[in-house]
């Protein structure tokens, strides 16, 4: 088989993401991981599809018709990772310009990866400001101890005026 990643991106309408599978499925493909969401009236997709290695050229010609919706990037199978832990790191505060570029700063400058990252921002219900939330997976190498990480978020926390929670994923 061979891995297809698709990136979707587009105003946000009722049946992109019909389309897209539609395409997929008449091409043999099969539609394995997702992440998709709509973000002030754009939606945006990662789709992993593996495809028969005889169809693959066959099925990015076929999403070149979604016009302006799908960029398509080969993965190479069978690439093994290094051995890693995963971390769950929660971090919430005051918003304000840089809290993102802070904390992923501090997680890679220690060799860790962003797997996962969603955040917001909210309305503060008692002092009127934005509260900023994020929640990251983030994958470890096996040689950086979790406190290290630790420590390092709380260190900026302060400065930052964030929450940084790490909890061990099992």
């Amino acid at each position: 088989m061979t891995t297809l990643v698709l990136t979707v991106v587009g105003v946000d309408r009722a049946g992109i993401v019909s389309a897209v599978a539609e395409v997929i499925s008449a091409h043999g493909g099969n539609w394995e991981n997702s992440e998709l969401a709509e973000l002030a009236g754009t939606f945006a997709g990662v789709i992993q599809v593996d495809v028969g290695p005889s169809r693959a050229d066959e099925l990015r010609d076929a999403l070149s018709v979604l016009e302006g919706l799908a960029s398509i990037v080969v993965v190479t199978p069978g690439r093994s990772l290094q051995p890693r832990s995963e971390l769950a790191v929660r971090v919430m505060g005051n918003d304000r310009v840089g809290i993102v570029r802070e904390v992923t700063s501090a997680l890679g400058e220690r060799g860790v990866n962003v797997v996962r990252m969603t955040t917001q921002t909210q309305d503060a219900a008692m002092s009127g400001g934005r509260l900023f939330q994020a929640e990251i997976v983030a994958a470890v190498p096996a040689d950086t101890p979790a406190t290290e990480i630790v420590a390092a978020l709380e260190s900026i926390a302060a400065d930052i005026q964030v929450e940084a929670t790490v909890l061990q994923r099992e």
